[in-house]
């Protein structure tokens, strides 16, 4: 592990997107397989503008990748959107009105085994998790706002002696000072993040038993609890307080019911109501958040969803929520917050991504 002294970053307020000109969701797909049984070679990325209830795609999409894409990050000022594949990460302009193109100049970078991406609050940092069942790490690349250029700034081991790691998620907490990895049956570790010099400093980690999977990762807007979905033994929604250090002490009455098999978890915009969907059933369960970080059910959870669930996501203008399911029916379905009861999710529309077979593996959208 890198070491350092931990607790002594100040809160990272977000510099706001400038320049900003849509709300919109994009979506990784993967194509399945060829006639042959071989795995194909192209990947796609669907485009949409969220509009009042409504999905619309946006020109060109999809966009033919050529590659299978595994997980996608976009900046906070909304320039640029990156897509990372099996060796590399590439970025992509944002144009203004959705669709997107390559960059005249080459910004991409070579890393092995990417499986998840976020981008700091103050815009100038990618973190990616990168690795495999014996050893996983956490990549750190400055951000050239103007190409969207990477620069590699260094790498944070993740190893854990005894345990079988499967990367699943990495987060950086809002205050931009702590950064979080799930590492499946790997468990949890915590980084503090230097935001000035992209260094990261001391870890803390939490273990799980090989029947259990720690898979998505939320804060909430005050960076003082994590929401890890679960999976296995055990599953549910597990929140922890997050000391000043990165700590993690788990809450009473976690982990929080949600079929036992939760995948992916997010915190609405409004900081008031936590989502997580459960892969194997098809739905997402709603929580409002209490004192103390606890998890009390929304009324008429759980909510229908498209099957195998991986990635959920809140638009721009906080008025939807967003999940991408990799067994469709359908792949793309976009939520509403109900009006009478609140955090209660409705449907408003939803939509394919791509021609089957196609497996929507990630959304993200702009801020």
């Amino acid at each position: 592990m890198l070491t350092g002294c931990g607790g002594f970053f100040p809160p990272v307020t977000p510099t706001p997107p400038p320049g900003s000109t849509g709300n919109y969701a994009y979506v990784a797909n993967t194509t399945g397989t060829t006639a042959s049984g071989t795995n194909s070679a192209t990947g796609t990325v669907s485009g949409f503008t969220v509009g009042t209830g409504t999905l619309t795609a946006v020109p060109s999409s999809p966009l033919t990748l050529g590659y299978q894409p595994v997980a996608m990050a976009v900046t906070r000022n909304n320039k640029f959107l990156y897509v990372a594949a099996l060796g590399n990460i590439n970025v992509y302009t944002i144009n203004s009105d959705g669709s997107l193109s390559v960059p005249s100049t080459g910004t991409g970078v070579a890393i092995v085994n990417v499986v998840s991406m976020d981008v700091s609050p103050d815009g100038q940092w990618l973190v990616a998790l990168d690795g495999n069942t014996l050893v996983a790490q956490i990549d750190v690349f400055q951000i050239n706002a103007t190409t969207g250029a990477l620069t590699s700034v260094g790498t944070g081991q993740l190893a854990i002696p005894s345990a079988v790691i499967n990367p699943k998620m990495v987060k950086i907490a809002p205050n931009g000072a702590l950064i979080f990895a799930a590492l499946g049956t790997g468990g949890d570790v915590v980084f503090n993040f230097d935001t000035t010099t992209g260094a990261l400093l001391t870890s803390h980690s939490l273990t799980v038993s090989s029947q259990t999977s720690d898979n998505g990762l939320a804060v909430d807007n005050a960076s003082a609890y994590l929401y890890i979905a679960r999976s296995g033994t055990g599953g549910g929604v597990r929140v922890f307080a997050i000391d000043s250090g990165g700590t993690l002490n788990e809450i009473a009455g976690s982990p929080f019911a949600s079929g036992g098999q939760a995948y992916s978890v997010v915190v609405d915009n409004s900081g008031k109501y936590v989502y997580a969907a459960n892969r194997t059933n098809g739905t997402i369960y709603g929580y409002t958040i209490g004192t103390g970080g606890a998890l009390t059910a929304i009324a008429g959870s759980p909510y229908t969803s498209g099957l195998l669930v991986t990635s959920l996501g809140t638009d721009s203008s906080g008025d939807y929520l967003l999940a991408a399911a990799n067994g469709g029916s359908p792949d793309l379905s976009m939520y509403s917050y109900d009006t009478t009861t609140p955090g209660k999710l409705d449907l408003a529309t939803s939509t394919a991504t791509g021609t089957d077979p196609t497996g929507a593996i990630a959304v993200a959208l702009t801020h």
